[in-house]
């Protein structure tokens, strides 16, 4: 099975990184996508992929105003059957004011700072710690299965369907390596497994 994982202007340098290392672990193999690189984000691409991955970046409004013309792409790939994962900015893409529409809901900001921190989150009734920069909250309906929850209760990660596909998208960075934490001087967590978690249940 083969993964696109986007890495371009949206993303920011070592998201895409750590999202394809998360996704190659789960057994895909891992292939970039974006305007720099071999493969760019069209249909006949996305065609040929099982997983579309959408790594963190900047803000939503600067991620939109790049990814907005692969609304229709993305949008198509999934309801025909393919599988969205995204991470904080990609979760927030999922969303709808603005972003591709993929959720049964949409996205607002869980926390209110943007400063890169560690939250815990409920993941399946187990308590965990996770980087978190700006993540999202997740509003969606009873057609998503909720993951995670933030403390307040608002969902941090869930799996839906969409159209044939499905979607699975998370607001903090379970992705985030080692690096992440020491660089800004965090007490350092690994939470890989959850990411790889959310990937599973995204393909399942």
């Amino acid at each position: 099975m083969t993964a696109l994982v986007y890495r371009g202007p949206a993303s920011l340098p070592g998201c895409p990184e750590a999202v394809a290392s998360v996704v190659a672990a789960s057994g895909l193999d891992v292939r970039y996508v974006g305007p720099d690189e071999d493969l760019a984000l069209t249909d006949d691409v996305l065609a040929g992929a099982t997983l579309y991955a959408q790594p963190g970046g900047g803000t939503l409004r600067q991620g939109w105003r790049r990814m907005r013309r692969h609304r229709r792409a993305v949008r198509r790939f999934v309801g025909d059957g393919g599988h969205y994962v995204g991470f904080c900015l990609g979760a927030y893409l999922a969303g709808s004011t603005p972003g591709f529409g993929l959720l049964p809901g949409d996205t607002d900001q869980a926390l209110d700072t943007e400063d890169d921190t560690v939250i815990e989150v409920d993941w399946g009734g187990t308590r965990r710690a996770v980087f978190a920069q700006d993540p999202a909250a997740l509003l969606v309906d009873g057609r998503a299965d909720v993951l995670a929850r933030y403390p307040d209760g608002q969902a941090a990660a869930v799996v839906a369907p969409y159209g044939a596909g499905r979607v699975g998208v998370v607001g903090p960075h379970p992705e985030a390596t080692t690096d992440w934490f020491t660089d800004v001087g965090l007490p350092v967590t690994d939470a890989r497994d959850l990411a790889r978690d959310l990937i599973v249940r995204t393909l399942s």
